[in-house]
């Protein structure tokens, strides 16, 4: 029997969190936090996903909120004993002059698992968020499972980005080749969201060998990052991270 969990967060002014809900694998809670946000961690408490779960986060920051969500720990796709794929589905709702911080810890996609992940994001004209998205292939010394990861962002009914990536067995042929992952185990992005880019554009550009920032067609930028391991790609990604928030005018924050 497949199993299906669902959380959701809906954050508000004035550091309110109104709804926290968590079932199954996915439990929400509440930690500290440091600047002005509202922060919720997921913690472990069961293997999931495995081959035929379905999860689902939803989390909302309401207009004039400051939402920051991480993981306690990595999240590791499964075989388990069940047929199909594995689905998992997060939808992020930011309203006029709030802020998302969506930064859980990476993805990993362990041998034989099969994953298919969708987050859609829906933002307000106002809105900014900070997405980080990080996939490692195969736990130390083992081959990778089959990942699927789709990323669909919105801003103000209009599409910002859309794009999906697909590694591991199911996945077309070349992903791991020299036009692809060219052999590297951890891939991740981050997307940063915020009306000042409309003033302050940031320009293309390479951050590393294996990392390049991407201006989109609105008031965003996209970083895209290869590595060995999860460390290094950590690093990059906080590295880019860094630079872009402080590339925001400090009167904006």
């Amino acid at each position: 029997m497949s199993l299906t969990a669902t959380a959701r967060i809906v954050a508000a002014r004035n550091d309110r969190l109104p709804v926290l809900d968590s079932s199954g694998a996915l439990a929400l809670r509440r930690t500290r936090a440091a600047g002005p946000y509202t922060r919720v961690t997921r913690v472990g408490v069961m293997s999931a996903p495995l081959n035929g779960d379905r999860l689902v986060v939803e989390a909302e920051a309401c207009d004039g909120a400051r939402l920051h969500v991480d993981s306690a720990a990595a999240t590791v796709a499964l075989p388990g004993c069940r047929p199909g794929p594995a689905r998992y589905d997060v939808t992020l709702t930011v309203g006029d002059d709030a802020e998302l911080r969506w930064l859980p810890k990476q993805l990993i996609s362990a041998r034989g698992s099969e994953l298919r992940m969708h987050t859609r994001v829906e933002l307000a004209a106002t809105a900014r968020l900070v997405l980080r998205e990080e996939q490692v292939l195969g736990r130390h010394g083992e081959e990778t499972g089959s990942l699927a990861n789709r990323l669909t962002v919105h801003r103000v009914g209009r599409l910002l980005l859309d794009q999906e990536l697909a590694y591991g067995p199911a996945a077309p042929p070349g992903w791991d080749g020299p036009t692809g992952l060219a052999g590297h185990r951890a891939v991740g992005q981050l997307l940063v969201v915020d009306p000042e880019f409309d003033e302050h554009s940031a320009e293309p550009r390479r951050l590393a060998d294996t990392a390049v920032l991407t201006p989109l067609a609105g008031p965003a930028v996209l970083v895209t990052a290869l590595a060995p391991d999860a460390l290094i790609l950590r690093r990059l990604l906080d590295t880019a991270l860094t630079e872009l928030t402080t590339a925001v005018p400090c009167g904006r924050r």
